[in-house]
């Protein structure tokens, strides 16, 4: 019987200590989050000094291509556009080169690419016809890891019975083979072998691989975030292992900010986690991360993916600031009672010494007390007063505020200083919500209709064309006629969406239409026949091509 308690007390003490070590990683991973530019500059140095010796390097073309592909190791994790741009280089430095192994070469590293960005098709029409036979080892491990990458996300994005099986199978074929060529014992045939079990529901298999590289290699901060992450969300589906899996995640995320990795989802999956566990404050700091990261990458499918949960993050946070704001109420009631009851008890105090006086010297006490009441109803209202000088100069202050918001929240947040927070983030959601609305409407409706710029500026003349500038996707002119091609037509409606009043809808409407080639009536039908494009059934089609 006395074994019970003591195990009881175990429990306990292992579930304090659990606690204590997932708080510990939580205050490294905020002060991690904090250093996040000095991890960036660092890399851009590394980056500055390789396209300095880029650009003074001599005329050898071999030289050239090794810089390139030094810089591509560089961007590849960190920035879509420029890791781009050095593969292309690679392609044309192979051309000249007339090697055809590094031609090969630098279409693996473009398949790399476009398949982190989320183009499936475009990395199948890369990779499409490479003579493995002529690759070295070690870029012919990275073409069977990719290809078998791109499959397995090939299966999970189609997710069905007639095409998935298919993928899922070419996956494990390209798995074998990486796994055949990689020396065995290394980190590579340890993940993979690692990864293939997992993907054929082995994961007590792979956690043992995955502990092993943990455990007893030398990992680079890159490849310990990788096997985190794996491993992590291995735990995350046993209730036991549950916080070891936080406890990975996290760390994964530490490693992927100190190795400045941008194209990662382990802060999203991280972020996820802490939202079903109703910690939104933490859920909301790292999907808003999640999301920067994914911008500034310029990862599509990693946005979509962001863009479903943090609507509803925002809106939880939202609810959260409304009840802070609520309870502050509350008690600023209940002060103001207090005074009150204080004040009531004071009168009916004063009323029994009245009693027990002369009038004179009642007459002196009672003004004496009117004094001190007069001075204490002035001395609350004034502080009233200065309650709601202080709320109207936060909200005429906020727009002000809002650069110097991310690294004062971040401080703040670090310090544990969330009272004084609480009234600035409550005043800004509201817009920036709005804000992201907009651009995930913009994103959205480009992704339904690519075509929509191009047909809508159809309807013009060249000088009277509407194209957004670079950092725009949809100017207020063609956010109104995207709103009326999803039939919102009404311009009550449009104006309440939009935040116009319904007579610059209006207006915006009949100039645009002033300028179309065709009749009112026939622009707004052609508006209408603008075609959404299936771009899953293309892309099938095109896979199977």
């Amino acid at each position: 019987m006395r074994s019970i308690p003591l195990l009881l007390l175990l429990l306990l003490f292992g579930t304090v200590r659990a606690s204590s070590k997932s708080d510990e990683l939580l205050d490294k991973l905020n002060t991690e989050l904090s250093r996040k530019s000095e991890y960036d500059a660092q890399k851009e140095a590394r980056i500055a000094s390789l396209k300095m010796a880029l650009h003074r390097s001599p005329g050898s073309l071999t030289h050239q291509f090794d810089l390139c592909s030094k810089l591509y190791d560089e961007y590849k994790a960190y920035q879509y556009d420029s890791a781009y741009v050095y593969a292309n280089k690679l392609s044309k430095l192979s051309l000249g080169l007339k090697d055809i192994s590094k031609e090969y070469y630098s279409r693996v590293k473009v398949g790399f690419i476009l398949l982190s960005s989320g183009m499936f098709k475009e990395t199948f029409d890369s990779l499409k016809g490479i003579n493995t036979a002529l690759l070295d080892d070690s870029i012919k491990l990275e073409y069977y890891a990719l290809m078998m990458r791109a499959n397995f996300d090939l299966a999970n994005y189609d997710n069905d019975n007639q095409y998935s099986p298919i993928y899922i199978a070419q996956a494990n074929k390209y798995i074998d083979s990486a796994i055949a060529i990689s020396a065995p014992g290394s980190y590579n045939n340890l993940y993979l072998n690692g990864y293939k079990k997992i993907k054929n529901n082995n994961p007590k298999g792979a956690t043992a691989d995955f502990q092993k590289l943990l455990n007893n290699y030398k990992l680079t901060t890159h490849q310990n975030a990788i096997v985190s992450s794996t491993l992590g969300n291995i735990y995350l589906k046993d209730k036991q292992l549950r916080d070891k899996g936080i406890e990975l995640l996290i760390q994964a995320v530490i490693s992927d900010i100190q190795s400045s990795t941008k194209e990662t989802l382990a802060i999203f999956w991280l972020a996820e986690i802490y939202y079903k566990n109703g910690d939104i404050k933490n859920a909301y700091n790292y999907i808003q991360q999640a999301m920067a990261d994914a911008d500034f990458y310029g990862a599509r499918q990693r946005r979509v993916q962001i863009s479903s949960i943090l609507p509803m993050v925002a809106a939880e946070k939202l609810n959260y600031i409304e009840k802070e704001k609520t309870r502050f109420l509350i008690f600023l009631v209940s002060l103001i009672v207090l005074v009150l009851l204080v004040i009531v008890i004071s009168v009916m105090l004063f009323k029994q010494l009245k009693n027990l006086k002369a009038k004179e010297k009642i007459i002196e006490e009672t003004n004496a007390e009117l004094e001190i009441i007069n001075n204490k109803l002035v001395e609350d209202t004034h502080i009233k007063e200065e309650y709601i000088g202080y709320f109207f100069n936060v909200i005429s202050g906020y727009i002000l505020k809002l650069e110097k918001l991310k690294r004062s929240v971040d401080t703040k947040l670090a310090q544990k200083r969330y009272d004084h927070i609480q009234l600035i983030v409550d005043n800004i959601q509201i817009k920036k919500e709005r804000d992201a609305l907009f651009h995930t409407f913009d994103h959205i409706f480009i992704k339904i209709f690519p075509n929509f710029l191009v047909s809508f500026n159809n309807l013009f003349k060249k000088e009277d064309q509407i194209w957004p500038k670079n950092d725009e996707v949809l100017t207020t002119d063609l956010r109104i006629f995207a709103l009326i091609r999803l039939g919102v037509t009404d311009t009550e409606t449009i104006s309440k969406i939009l935040e116009y009043s319904e007579k610059t809808i209006y207006v915006y409407k009949m100039r645009l239409k002033a300028k179309s080639l065709f009749p009112a009536e026939e622009f707004d039908q052609r508006i209408m026949d603008i075609k959404a494009v299936d771009i899953v059934s293309k892309r099938k089609a095109a896979v199977n091509q």
